[in-house]
């Protein structure tokens, strides 16, 4: 599935984007570099495997690359079969074979053979003026990419996140890492980390997603001076459905607050245990306090941004490993003043300054997160200095050019 705007290619060739499942909301921080990266120039063609959402947010128009899928689920075989044999004489399908050959007996799965068909259906189909395979995330989508580079003859690099670094093994990080030119990541944690594992520590580039402010009102809306006595004070989450965003841990703490105290909370977001909060709600008699509205655009998120009081994200490490990085929803909810209240854990102090830009509380701890939404809801003044103080910080340090630029001087470099 092609678009027909394609941009035509440069004298420096095209740049081969792999990710998983193109486009989902959760990953408006790719769609954003990948936009950046055509600002700066660069060619790109995008290939794709998996469901997409079927809510697309807005920068996903922006981006004039070719989109090219491969089945959402499974392996098309005849279109395996096609490419087996038209790239199976190319000069590194035997290294790929042979990869695969030792990752299936290291570990029989049958997502490493998924992998490497995509992979061998990627090289096959390749335009002709690709110049590099770029992934985004280094976990299956990496595999894919590093099958087809291996098989083109062309550079891999990657770029990590969260869930595809800690719950990857090391050596499967160690030997991925060894395969690249270079690797980025978007928090001084990973970065660290992704450092140890890497024979050459220098091909790890820590590069902050940052935001596009561009995208987002820039002047602080005006909130009310609600304090919990009368009106409701609006409390927003807006996060998946899912252990590590904490929202279990969340829903306990608001069942310990004051009854006579008002508030609402809303959760926009989809996910695998949207069901079991709801249930839980239910059990803890909040049901009539909370408003779930499931995935929404970016349009109706920056409304709520703009239209709540408190912005309340309390991650945590989940049972299988898996944890945020650094969450793109809170630098959003500060690029609108909105104060934040959210836990010390992983990189999310690299943003919020406890106390001077926001709130930190210990993860998975539901007495201190009861604390703080207390005192949080019960005064907007504190709100409103967390806010702006948030903002200030945000659009001072986060903003994404500086970092979209540092990436495409890597890829131009690797495509020479």
């Amino acid at each position: 599935m092609s678009s027909s705007s394609s941009p035509k290619p440069a004298d420096g060739g095209r740049l081969c984007v792999l990710v998983h499942a193109w486009p989902r909301l959760s990953m408006t921080f790719v769609a954003q570099e990948l936009v950046g990266l055509e600002s700066q120039g660069l060619n790109l063609w995008i290939a794709t495997y998996g469901k997409p959402d079927a809510i697309r947010h807005p920068i996903h128009d922006q981006l004039k690359a070719e989109v090219h899928r491969l089945a959402d689920k499974g392996v098309d075989y005849p279109r395996f079969l096609r490419a087996f044999f038209k790239v199976r004489r190319k000069p590194g399908f035997a290294a790929a074979l042979a990869l695969f050959r030792r990752s299936m007996k290291a570990r029989a799965t049958r997502r490493e053979w998924r992998s490497f068909a995509r992979g061998v259906i990627i090289a096959a189909e390749l335009p002709a003026d690709i110049r590099m395979v770029y992934a985004h995330f280094i976990g299956s989508a990496t595999t894919v990419a590093r099958y087809a580079a291996m098989i083109a003859g062309l550079p891999l690099a990657a770029s990590a996140h969260a869930r595809d670094i800690w719950t990857s093994s090391e050596d499967n990080i160690r030997d991925k890492l060894s395969a690249m030119d270079w690797c980025t990541t978007c928090t001084k944690l990973g970065a660290e980390y992704l450092q140890k594992l890497s024979g050459d520590p220098a091909k790890v580039h820590l590069i902050y997603h940052g935001l596009s402010f561009d995208r987002f009102p820039s002047d602080p809306p005006r909130r009310g001076n609600a304090d919990g006595s009368d009106a409701p004070v609006q409390l927003l989450s807006v996060g998946r459905a899912v252990e590590k965003k904490g929202f279990d841990v969340l829903l306990d703490a608001l069942s310990k607050l004051p009854a006579n105290l008002r508030w609402h909370w809303t959760h926009v977001g989809g996910g695998k245990i949207l069901d079991q909060l709801q249930n839980q709600a239910e059990a803890l008699g909040l049901s009539n306090r909370i408003s779930s509205l499931g995935a929404q655009d970016q349009r109706q998120i920056i409304d709520l941004y703009r239209g709540s009081d408190l912005f309340v994200l309390p991650c945590r490490e989940a049972s299988d490993g898996d944890r945020d990085g650094l969450p793109n929803v809170l630098m959003e909810a500060q690029s609108q003043a909105l104060a934040c209240l959210s836990t010390d854990f992983s990189e999310i102090p690299e943003l919020i300054i406890d106390g001077q830009t926001g709130v930190l509380v210990p993860p998975a701890d539901a007495v201190a997160l009861t604390e703080a939404l207390e005192r949080l809801i019960r005064s907007p003044e504190e709100r409103e200095r967390l806010g702006l103080a948030g903002y200030k910080r945000v659009r001072s340090k986060f903003e994404a050019d500086g970092g979209i630029r540092e990436i495409a001087g890597l890829l131009r470099k690797s495509m020479q």
